[in-house]
């Protein structure tokens, strides 16, 4: 859970510090006496305090006070010389202890140094053991940055300090707004994965430090979850006011904390101006034919009747599901696809009473086409609790042959099983759809052996991605449909980004990526930890490639905040129907 309160003695948070109090007498901590320091000496130039341990006395004034922090930052009025050592330090206390202190206030503050938090992620802090008002009018220093630090690790140069940005800040990430007040903003535009962009190791490492200098985290200034309404956002978050990634904040300012694992901004006054980008309209294509990937974030119908809920994945209640099914069903009409490949279907059957005849039903139901059929495999595909599907419009495709899938392997217990059908359009030839959705990169304290975390920037079950990426290639060689297709499209959530080694492989075995093909610059269908990316892909072979007229994703979900939601949001529009975006992609297929 985030939002813990900092590693701070419980005494000192229930403590009620007198207005005025004789630091002299202040009792040494391990021996050393208290002294009057800096709070320069007290931050040292590295990620600890060279005094940590030790009683010490600041004199300072009120940064601004963070009652919902558990306390309020201090700053030297007069610098020191040196830029590596922050002019600004948190004293741990109470809302209601006394002197009530307000920003600008002047204070003499008495107690011992400690580095709250975990690991290297730390915030200087003093544990006071009397804090004394010494009068009004002090004005701490804002700092104003123009630019990101040289490197990750000088943001600690500022820890505790007044900043103001002076250059615009991009949203990069918005998922935790909702539900801790937090946006991750970049300086220079929006940050992508890694490995989205180099190959694993040196090269992807270096993205990600270059990631880190220019990422910050925003923050509302208190622990509380679900706080609602951001204060810091003028107007508000709504249809009218998404706050999608990408958009842009001038004006930023606020105090330089550290904790739960980052550096953050906690603010201190309204952002001055937001520039929001406009959600895009559905995406259109070329080719005489539509095919469609989407993940659909767990379409769990519970019992099919109306209950069975909550379910193991998905909706917790029956109107969940239906508000969850109305977004989705939207998604599909504004593409307008012929055939979709679907992921993260309940794998419920086939029968009328299965999540994906219901949704194939309210597809029908929804119009304006009512000749919506799905691909009926049997058993399965699979035995995990989520699968694969496939959807078709029948005056469109025809369906070849019989369905195929392959269980066997990564796709026993870890992969989910792919679905390979042939279809034909029209007079043209026969080819065969692949639906797939490899391990996520989720659950690594499971992974073991070549699946654990090697740190490359892959994350965790690699190796299972990768076999999945060879078994996949060989059973497809095999003709599973038995209908000797001109091609294949291998298409949906790989769970793995553009530059891993699943894709490498598969485009080394002469695969070839549908968005490479139809030149789209850096395309992205997810974003996580303020890091856009590639999980859902389109594989043509060599039979299919030239086939190819267009490529396209509809960003109507990856840069969506968590309010629009089907759990939260009954408009029953497509704006964050699922936390992937959909692909769509055009080819010639009816000749």
């Amino acid at each position: 859970m985030r939002h813990l309160p900092l590693l701070i003695a419980p005494l000192l948070l229930t403590a009620c510090t007198p207005p005025v109090a004789d630091t002299a007498n202040a009792a040494p901590s391990d021996g050393a006496a208290a002294g009057s320091v800096s709070i320069a000496q007290v931050q040292g130039s590295g990620e600890r305090s060279p005094l940590e341990g030790r009683v010490v006395t600041v004199e300072a004034v009120v940064a601004f006070p963070f009652g919902g922090l558990g306390g309020v930052f201090l700053q030297s009025e007069t610098p020191d010389d040196d830029p590596a050592t922050s002019e600004g330090l948190f004293l741990a206390r109470p809302a209601d202890a006394q002197p009530r202190l307000r920003q600008g206030d002047r204070v003499r503050a008495t107690g011992t140094v400690v580095e709250a938090g975990e690991g290297s992620a730390t915030l200087t802090t003093l544990e006071p053991t009397a804090v004394e008002f010494l009068g009004r009018g002090g004005k701490p220093t804002t700092l104003v940055l123009e630019t990101a630090p040289a490197a990750a690790s000088d943001w600690e140069r500022y820890e505790g300090m007044r900043l103001a940005i002076a250059t615009p800040l991009t949203v990069t990430g918005n998922d935790a707004l909702g539900r801790y007040g937090e946006l991750l903003v970049s300086f220079g535009g929006r940050l992508f994965a890694p490995t989205e962009l180099a190959p694993p190791g040196a090269a992807a490492l270096a993205i990600a430090a270059e990631n880190a200098r220019l990422m910050l985290r925003l923050d509302d200034g208190r622990r509380a979850q679900d706080p609602g309404t951001p204060w810091f956002l003028s107007t508000g978050q709504d249809d009218a006011h998404p706050l999608r990634v990408g958009s842009t904040l001038h004006g930023v300012a606020g105090v330089l904390d550290q904790r739960f694992g980052s550096y953050r901004l906690q603010l201190t006054e309204e952002i001055a101006r937001v520039e929001q980008v406009p959600r895009p309209p559905a995406p259109d294509v070329q080719g005489d034919r539509r095919i469609a990937g989407f993940n659909l974030l767990n379409l769990f119908n519970g019992d099919g009747r109306g209950g069975g809920f909550p379910t193991a994945r998905g909706a917790a209640s029956q109107a969940d599901y239906q508000r969850q099914q109305a977004k989705l069903v939207a998604t599909v009409q504004a593409l307008q696809p012929d055939l979709a490949a679907l992921m993260e279907l309940e794998n419920d059957g086939f029968g009328p009473r299965s999540s994906l005849a219901q949704f194939v039903a309210a597809l029908n139901a929804a119009g304006p086409h009512s000749d919506w059929r799905f691909v009926d495999a049997g058993d399965g595909p699979g035995n995990n609790p989520i699968r694969v599907g496939l959807i078709y419009r029948a005056s469109r495709f025809t369906p070849v042959g019989r369905p195929a899938t392959l269980a066997d392997g990564p796709f026993r217990d870890r992969s989910r099983a792919p679905l390979a059908q042939a279809f034909r359009a029209g007079n043209g030839p026969v080819f065969v759809v692949a639906a797939n959705h490899f391990k996520s990169k989720g659950g690594c304290d499971e992974a073991t052996g070549g699946d654990a975390d090697s740190g490359d920037g892959q994350a965790c079950f690699n190796a299972t991605r990768v076999e999945s990426a060879e078994r996949l290639h060989a059973w497809l060689a095999t003709d599973p449909t038995g209908t000797k297709p001109v091609g294949h499209l291998v298409i949906g959530d790989l769970n793995a980004h553009a530059q891993e080694d699943p894709l490498r492989l598969l485009r080394a075995k002469g695969w070839q990526d549908a968005f490479a093909l139809a030149k789209l610059e850096r395309p992205y269908s997810f974003v996580f930890a303020g890091l856009s990316a590639r999980l859902d892909h389109a594989l043509l072979d060599p039979g299919l490639a030239p086939r190819l007229r267009g490529a396209a994703e509809w960003h109507a979900n990856a840069d969506e905040a968590g309010l629009f939601d089907y759990r939260a949001d009954p408009d029953g529009d497509p704006w964050r129907a699922s936390d992937h975006d959909p692909l769509l992609i055009g080819l010639d297929l009816a000749r």
